[in-house]
């Protein structure tokens, strides 16, 4: 049964007309049992936004999947139709894909399809689905990690975004990049760039510093003709630029830069058109910090970073130190700190949750208007384990101030650790209209 306000989203014109939706009131939220010791089926959970609890788990058919980043079948900038319909549920770790309607009935998800991981190799030689677009064209990209024997792979798979076949490659041959990780588009600059995680043989059984050492992370940027899917520079950050995660572009359509967040070096860095070509310079750095135990100062961890529709505010968060900043972009090039929270971490510091938190600030969303920013722990199962042994997962919200400053919305608390049948823990973020990492505007 649909809810009065459950129809599908419009599409904004532009990123003004986004900051007009009216709030969310459900978000979905991607759960995982890897890593718990839970021997259940990964989840996508409705959680209603002023309940601030699971209203509904739709469960994956199989254990294992490591469910991670996922996204809509369509958003502003592509022109194909049904409307925001589906939702493209990667599994990180199992290299599996899952087509999820939510159109039939928003709050209750149904898993409408399932690309098996044999078939995503034999269509594309890729394993290790990452980040998902929709793009022009009819198209669902996929960032893909690895090979099919989880080595370094610089790629992208396809998916029809009517049928939700299969199309193979999106890349047309020539030279690739060693590895791969996330991605953003520029319709009016025919750009897209992408960013290096690590191989996958290297970062699935956990951190270790020697793989560094031995180059199977990344350090660099790639910038592709989008309409010739053709990689045209890489840009490489050096030793102050180490694993490069998350990408956002200004969401201005015109817009010839954005931010990129390296996580091991914990340095935001600004990329821009310079010369006709791309460049990049460090505008952010986080300082490591001595702490007894660890054989090098504690890195901040820079593992997420989302953007203000209005372009004026970066939040980003440090998973290790536990912090969780905002800061005032609107001279991209010389950010200034607005707000900072303490929510967890490794550095004992207290908290700004009101309550005991367990693990360190991880993925983030915001919503459109800007004033409400969700934030999850979990990084990812192994690394999870190895970081912060006794994690409890959680799903918390932050009021966030449209002049600057920020404060945790302490009526706002789901906690996926103390469950019936079991702890889980929550990943990616999707409001049920779209949100400020869904949208790419033509």
């Amino acid at each position: 049964m649909q809810h009065e306000h459950d129809k599908p989203a419009s599409f904004y014109e532009s990123p003004a007309a986004a900051m007009q939706a009216p709030p969310e009131e459900f978000l979905y939220l991607a759960c995982l049992h890897e890593g718990t010791g839970v021997e259940k089926p990964d989840f996508l959970a409705v959680v209603d936004a002023e309940q601030g609890r699971i209203v509904h788990e739709t469960p994956m058919p199989n254990v294992g999947d490591e469910l991670h980043h996922f996204g809509w079948n369509r958003c502003s900038s592509a022109c194909h139709g049904p409307d925001r319909s589906h939702l493209i549920v990667p599994g990180f770790r199992s290299s599996r894909i899952h087509v999820v309607d939510v159109a039939t009935d928003p709050r209750k998800p149904r898993i409408e399809k399932v690309i098996e991981p044999e078939d995503v190799v034999r269509e594309t030689g890729y394993t290790r689905p990452h980040t998902t677009h929709c793009m022009p064209g009819d198209n669902i990209v996929i960032s893909m990690l690895g090979d099919a024997d989880g080595n370094g792979a610089g790629g992208f798979a396809v998916v029809d975004a009517k049928t939700f076949e299969l199309k193979g490659r999106w890349e047309n041959g020539g030279e690739l990049p060693p590895l791969n990780y996330d991605f953003w588009y520029q319709p009016r600059k025919n750009t897209l760039i992408s960013s290096e995680f690590g191989e996958p043989k290297a970062f699935e059984p956990g951190f270790d510093l020697a793989d560094v050492q031995a180059g199977r992370y990344g350090h660099r940027l790639h910038f592709w003709n989008l309409e010739k899917r053709e990689l045209e520079q890489t840009v490489d950050l050096g030793e102050s630029g180490l694993v490069p995660l998350e990408v956002r572009w200004q969401h201005d359509p015109d817009s010839e830069q954005g931010f990129v967040g390296a996580a091991l070096s914990s340095t935001m860095w600004r990329f821009h058109r310079q010369n006709g070509g791309w460049a990049a310079e460090q505008v952010i750095g986080v300082e490591g910090v001595e702490l007894e135990g660890w054989p090098f100062p504690v890195p901040g961890l820079i593992t997420d970073l989302v953007l203000s529709m209005d372009d004026r505010f970066l939040y980003f968060s440090d998973w290790l130190h536990g912090d969780l900043r905002q800061y005032d972009v609107s001279d991209p090039a010389n950010p200034k700190l607005t707000g900072q929270l303490w929510l967890g971490g490794v550095l004992g510091k207290p908290n700004d949750a009101g309550r005991e938190l367990n693990g360190g600030p991880q993925m983030l969303q915001l919503s459109f208007d800007g004033r409400r920013l969700y934030v999850t722990n979990s990084l990812y199962s192994t690394w999870d384990n190895q970081f912060y042994p006794e994690l409890r997962s959680w799903l918390l919200r932050v009021n966030c101030n449209p002049d600057g400053g920020m404060e945790v919305d302490r009526d706002f608390f789901v906690d996926l650790h103390d469950r019936p049948d079991g702890p889980a823990r929550a990943h990616e973020v999707r409001l049920q209209g779209g949100d400020c990492t869904t949208e790419i505007f033509q």
